[in-house]
């Protein structure tokens, strides 16, 4: 697993993101229930994630709506296969409108960047 814990950090609002090898949906919930054995991001506000697997784009929002489809669309255009970003944010207690997806460009860049010189 390669984890980037604090990418950046937004009127209260810190960002996180983690990634690995997956193979399959099963892989993907294995991949989530690991990450989240550690109580700091079982705890945190989002956990949103995608992955290309041979039959699709899959991802989750968490709550966090369309930041989903925001890694997905990097994922596919970095052409990045059988691989799942997680995007982890703990809400600050402002609303960042927008902003929040140009954060989440923002992690995923980062570990792409981590992942490419690893």
């Amino acid at each position: 697993m390669l984890q980037i814990v604090d990418v950046l950090r937004d009127r209260g609002s810190r960002y996180a993101v983690s990634g690995g090898a997956v193979q399959g949906r099963a892989g993907i919930e294995a991949f989530l229930a690991e990450l989240k054995r550690a109580k700091k991001f079982a705890k945190a506000t989002h956990n949103t994630w995608a992955c290309v697997l041979p039959e699709g784009g899959l991802k989750g929002d968490d709550g966090e709506a369309g930041a989903g489809a925001v890694i997905l669309k990097m994922l596919e255009r970095a052409e990045l296969q059988g691989h799942i970003v997680v995007v982890t944010r703990w809400y600050g207690g402002v609303h960042l409108g927008g902003d929040r997806f140009a954060h989440v460009v923002t992690s995923v860049r980062a570990y792409l960047d981590a992942l490419a010189k690893a």
